[in-house]
């Protein structure tokens, strides 16, 4: 078997009386897209924290692609290969959708930031930035400042700074959060399209698009495992039903 792309074990975090992660054990495999779900307080937030570098566990080990990260920063783990979005949008929203994307792409290759206007020129930067705004459906707003975009085209900008990183494994925390049901289905279709070409730990409360989608589905309540497994286990499992998806 391969490698598998994460894994954690014995993870535990604590916020005085309430426990966050409660002795976590769980692997991503290589190229799979597996969903954490739960309710809310579940610990899901704090679980892709403690993975991206943000938070430090209070105990447990953390493994991607076989190597310890538990002690690395943040930016190591990214360079590493290690991407994610937030639950909020997190683009420069002053700056326009193309120059948004090359900064990805500068700091994927480790440039500094100080020279913006002339990278713009460089063929090395625009192109992939370019390709990927192609991918994602937004060439045709590559010149539009980002804060003008509708909070769909936002979400699916915030995914192309992470896939401009080129991770190899992305993280997604609640990608489908404040979009209607045309741009919650064009994330859907272009998640699956990138299924293979990276793994995915991703954090949703859309089921239906949560089904679609994972091939592997942990469900954590009160930080704890209560089941993992393939979606059509998880859909009948009587404990998942019982916290989490209700009964209908």
């Amino acid at each position: 078997m391969s490698e598998p792309a994460l894994s954690l074990s014995g993870l535990n975090k604590r916020f005085g009386a309430v426990v966050a992660a409660d002795n976590l054990e769980l692997e991503v495999a290589a190229g799979e897209i597996h969903a954490l779900i739960g309710p809310n307080g579940a610990g899901k937030t704090t679980l892709i924290a403690q993975i991206s570098g943000e938070l430090a566990p209070d105990s447990g080990r953390i493994r991607f692609l076989g190597r310890d990260i538990t002690g690395l920063a943040v930016h190591e783990r990214s360079r590493a290969g290690l991407g994610r979005t937030y639950q909020i949008t997190s683009v420069f929203k002053d700056f326009n959708v193309l120059n948004n994307v090359i900064l990805a792409v500068m700091a994927r290759k480790g440039q500094g930031f100080g020279f913006v206007r002339p990278a713009r020129s460089d063929p090395t930067l625009r192109d992939p930035a370019m390709e990927i705004l192609r991918q994602m459906g937004l060439e045709a707003r590559a010149r539009d400042k980002a804060g003008a975009l509708s909070h769909g085209e936002q979400r699916q900008l915030e995914l192309a700074l992470a896939l401009a990183l080129k991770p190899k494994l992305l993280m997604l925390d609640e990608p489908m959060a404040g979009m209607g049901p045309e741009d919650g289905q064009n994330m859907v279709e272009f998640l699956q399209g990138l299924k293979g070409d990276c793994a995915m730990l991703l954090v949703e409360h859309d089921m239906d698009a949560v089904f679609a989608l994972a091939d592997t589905i942990s469900v954590l309540d009160y930080g704890r495992l209560i089941a993992s497994g393939p979606p059509e286990t998880i859909r009948t499992d009587e404990a998942v039903r019982r916290a989490y998806l209700g009964t209908d």
